[in-house]
């Protein structure tokens, strides 16, 4: 029979081993492979692959790593497992392209992202609360100046009822205007301080002058969100004098019992609705929303969250006041060294009218150093809200694309206006005056 391939080889044929070939002159088995391009050297050469060369060792390939300024690669990346990212058995850190990692945040990230937004903007930062708490001070020891002239005119032997009268309604005057003036200039503070800290979390600098110029147009919403909140706690106070009254007049003595626990309930009730709404202006600044539906986003992104709120806002609240006390307290030990106070009052306004150089020196040291804390403060909020939407509404991913589409390049730009989330006012996006 012929030798067809159905048949097998030939009886003659020597068996090879797999990977190996017959001599191509009939010679003797040599097993090596034969070279690309053919067989035209000697067959007994093994066959050598080409070698890497000794200064040039071999590198295997890795992970392409985030350059700074560059867009991050989100190709290849896995789905997250339990707030992480694997790749391979490999964890990837999210990117961090700015003061904070683009993650649920942790209490330190929040603190050390705060610390350096305002590191990195301290112009827009530092110098608004100094601003704002010099024009506090200045107020202050002004009408500070005018009371004591006025106790000063004011003798307690020969002074009428009116004029007792006309001196106490001037000292509620002057504790009236400074709490509103300074209620006021906090909230406005804490809100335009949230543009230079959401634009430091994609490392992009907020100079002083672009901070207000982008914060120009939403002024307006937050004092009316200052007054909303006002009148919300004046209708609330006054209910509860309204029934404190009611009661005292109605049971005597006995109403005490009633009186203090519900004095303790309001107070509850003021601390839960305070951490509630407390990223409403954050929310009304970035996400160009109305007053009313500020407070409702704060609402909704608090939700579940309170007692972690609660907890940042307290322990933040808690450093700014050991800060203000830490520089406040050796000057108040300090100042009845050089400015002493006498029994009389004509005395103790004339030693009023002497030092109130000295006076205002102590508090501008003072006012500088709650100015820092302010700031501080304020930051941690505008993280707290970010960090708030990152585990709500996956707000990372927002600003990874808007990082990733910028390319590191300088912008005017509030973080998240490129995305809706089905709850803007309609008003500006792009956060371009």
């Amino acid at each position: 029979m012929g030798n067809h391939p159905q048949d097998g080889p030939p009886e003659d044929a020597a068996w090879h081993p797999p990977g190996a070939l017959p001599s191509p002159a009939g010679g003797p088995d040599t097993g090596r492979i034969p070279r690309p391009g053919g067989n035209t050297g000697p067959t007994d050469q093994p066959y050598e692959p080409p070698s890497v060369p000794a200064n040039q060792p071999y590198e295997p390939p890795s992970v392409p790593a985030n350059q700074w300024g560059q867009p991050p690669q989100w190709r290849g990346y896995g789905p997250p497992q339990n707030g992480q990212n694997w790749q391979n058995g490999m964890y990837l850190a999210p990117p961090k392209p700015g003061v904070i990692p683009l993650r649920p945040l942790g209490l330190g990230e929040m603190l050390d992202g705060a610390f350096q937004a305002c590191r990195r903007n301290p112009l827009a930062t530092f110098g608004s609360a100094i601003l704002f708490q010099a024009v506090v001070t200045v107020v202050t020891v002004l009408m500070t100046s005018g009371l004591f002239a006025a106790l000063d005119q004011l003798d307690p032997e020969t002074a009428s009822t009116e004029d007792l009268g006309g001196f106490f309604a001037t000292l509620a005057s002057f504790t009236s205007v400074i709490t509103v003036m300074s209620a006021a200039g906090l909230l406005i503070l804490q809100g335009v301080l949230v543009i230079p800290v959401a634009r430091a979390v994609l490392n992009q600098r907020t100079g002083f002058s672009l901070m207000w110029k982008l914060a120009g147009r939403r002024i307006l919403p937050l004092v009316l969100l200052g007054l909303l909140l006002a009148v919300g706690t004046a209708v609330v106070l006054g209910v509860f004098v309204l029934i404190s009254v009611g009661l005292a007049v109605a049971l005597e003595a006995a109403s005490l019992w009633i009186i203090l626990p519900l004095f303790l309930g309001v107070v509850a009730l003021g601390i839960w609705l305070g951490i509630k709404l407390v990223v409403a202006p954050a929310a009304l600044m970035l996400e160009g929303t109305g007053p009313f539906a500020s407070l409702r986003r704060s609402w909704v992104l608090t939700r579940r969250n309170w007692w972690r709120t609660f907890g940042i806002v307290v322990l933040t609240s808690i450093i700014v006041t050991i800060i203000a006390s830490v520089i406040s307290a050796p000057l108040a030990f300090l100042l009845p060294l050089f400015f002493s106070f006498s029994d009389s009052p004509l005395a103790m306004g004339a030693d009023f009218s002497s030092s109130l150089p000295l006076l205002l020196v102590t508090q501008g040291i003072t006012a500088f150093f709650t100015a820092i804390g302010y700031a501080f403060q304020a930051g941690v909020t505008a993280l707290l809200y970010i960090d708030l939407r990152i585990r709500r509404e996956g707000f990372d991913v927002v600003l990874m694309k808007e990082h990733e589409q910028s390319g590191g390049i300088p912008s005017d730009a509030l973080p998240g206006t490129s995305v809706h989330f089905g709850h803007g006012s309609g008003g500006p996006r792009t956060g371009r005056p």
